[in-house]
């Protein structure tokens, strides 16, 4: 029996399930594999490089959902969709990709719509819906924090979490609420290995007037993709990379540093504790080997013996 690469449930024969076309659109019936081979994905990505709205290290293609033709169209301009395609460097990214924004999703933390889709040779390739194009042509306005901070692509990683936490007091409609979900996703990103949550991986949006942390994206266990790294999170906290430690991560930066009160960390480490159970669902329905689930399940079975949950 087939397991649909966008919710993970079982779909029979078929490549899909219908829950999974519904998150794409209630219309779609059916989706075509990608006419291209994880190779010619890269090469598309590289050739169209300099014509897309996308940047970043990993491969990436634009494309748009043609429901009449009941597939994704690669575009240059315009696309609603962003693929990643298999990794030359690193096993499974898509995979682990997918994987981890739907554990996000599970622990309360905003994600677009997302999945995977098979391509030619039979690998998958990872989607996610854009969170900054809405209707027929418009487009949020959307900064990342490195623009924000004056930074570039080489100097991403030149911050720190403190001053993450300045732009969010700085720019954000209500701060308050913006800090919660920054704790509550930097607790995810410890306890699921992401070590690269650098400054152009946070972003504000303006929605309804608001402006507010963007919907999560590129969330990733980097510890089991690159392989155990000497440190633990992109931006320091206090000072630190590593060695984090729940007096760190609670007591001086929700408690200390963003001022949350005692209820509020108390809800939302109880609120990522109650997702442990969903987690573990999702990393033995995933698409990951056997190695890599069993890999990912000890990290976070450590990460969680560090924070007391």
């Amino acid at each position: 029996m087939n397991r649909c690469p966008i919710t993970y449930d079982p779909c029979g024969e078929q490549k899909y399930s219908e829950r999974g076309l519904r998150m794409l659109s209630r219309r779609l019936r059916d989706l075509e594999d990608l006419p291209y081979t994880a190779e010619e994905q890269r090469t598309e990505a590289v050739r169209r490089a300099a014509k897309m709205s996308i940047q970043g290290v990993q491969p990436k293609l634009s494309a748009v959902l043609n429901i009449a033709r009941s597939r994704f169209d690669v575009v240059d301009t315009g696309g609603r969709y962003i693929l990643k395609p298999q990794s030359h460097l690193y096993t499974n990214v898509p995979e682990n990709e997918d994987l981890t924004m739907k554990m996000a999703a599970a622990a309360s933390i905003e994600t677009p719509v997302h999945g995977m889709v098979w391509s030619r040779d039979g690998t998958l390739t990872y989607f996610i819906r854009r969170f900054d194009r809405t209707g027929r042509k418009g487009k949020l306005p959307v900064e990342d924090f490195a623009q924000l901070s004056g930074k570039t692509r080489e100097t991403k990683y030149q911050s720190s979490m403190e001053h993450v936490v300045k732009i969010i007091e700085g720019h954000c409609t209500f701060p308050l609420l913006d800090k919660i979900r920054l704790f509550r996703c930097t607790l995810f990103n410890f306890l699921v290995g992401n070590e690269d949550m650098h400054l152009k991986n946070f972003s504000l949006v303006t929605r309804d007037g608001k402006v507010e942390l963007s919907p999560a994206y590129d969330l990733l266990n980097t510890t089991l993709a690159m392989g155990n790294a000497a440190e633990e999170i992109a931006l320091p906290i206090g000072g630190k990379r590593a060695n984090l430690t729940r007096s760190i991560l609670v007591d001086y930066f929700a408690r200390e540093r963003m001022a949350l009160n005692d209820v509020i960390i108390r809800d939302v480490v109880t609120e990522i504790a109650t997702a442990f159970p969903v987690w573990l669902d999702l990393i033995d329905r995933s698409f990951l080997k056997q190695e890599s689930r069993d890999a990912y399940k000890a990290l976070i079975a450590q990460r969680r013996k560090v924070l007391g949950v």
